[in-house]
């Protein structure tokens, strides 16, 4: 199990374009998936956050990203490239693990075309939108692969606010509401 450190907003590595992976099949990239889904866990599961994680925020400037949705099997993407958008937006709130304290809305493209390949080399493509906010999603973890952060796609300075405003008034209707339990006890996002 290897966590890495995530890098926090105002390191200029951030904002580096990560190259292409020449061999998706390889030893390396294999090593980095795990890596990058050790460490998405761990924030999940001491914070609550986390959908998704892109190399770059831990420090590795290749285009790959790693996806941990609720109730689905881990999903590594490498050289994703967004190939088609929607002229239909959305706006969403948004936040980042380089970043956690600050919540803000942005607008993204309600549906996107991806292509990408997996860790066989295939090459595949795939179209995301409303179900699990899966475009919004995509799109956040591509841009970082470009040097991108959510901040940059503020629409509205005051839509910005903490994590604990977030938490207190609009987490329940964000893609970040908590699942309950049986129970009804809230659950990791």
């Amino acid at each position: 199990m290897a966590i890495r450190p995530i890098l926090q907003l105002g390191d200029p590595v951030l904002r580096k374009r990560c190259a292409r992976v020449a061999d998706p099949a390889s030893g390396e990239i294999t090593e980095l998936v795990r890596d990058l889904a050790d460490t998405l866990a761990h924030w999940r599961n001491s914070t609550g956050y986390g959908r998704g994680i892109a190399a770059l925020q831990i420090g590795v400037l290749r285009r790959v990203i790693f996806l941990q949705l609720p109730g689905a099997e881990p999903w590594p993407l490498i050289n994703p490239e967004i190939i088609e958008r929607s002229s239909e937006e959305i706006t969403v709130w948004d936040a980042c693990l380089s970043f956690l304290s600050i919540f803000m809305q942005v607008k993204r493209h309600r549906t996107i075309t991806v292509r990408y390949q997996n860790l066989q080399g295939e090459t595949l493509t795939l179209t995301a939108g409303d179900e699990r906010n899966l475009s919004e999603l995509l799109q956040h973890e591509i841009d970082h692969l470009d040097g991108i952060l959510a901040i940059d796609r503020v629409f509205d300075m005051k839509s910005i606010c903490t994590r604990e405003e977030f938490e207190k008034r609009y987490r329940d209707s964000s893609p970040y509401a908590r699942p309950t339990d049986l129970a009804g006890v809230p659950q990791p996002a």
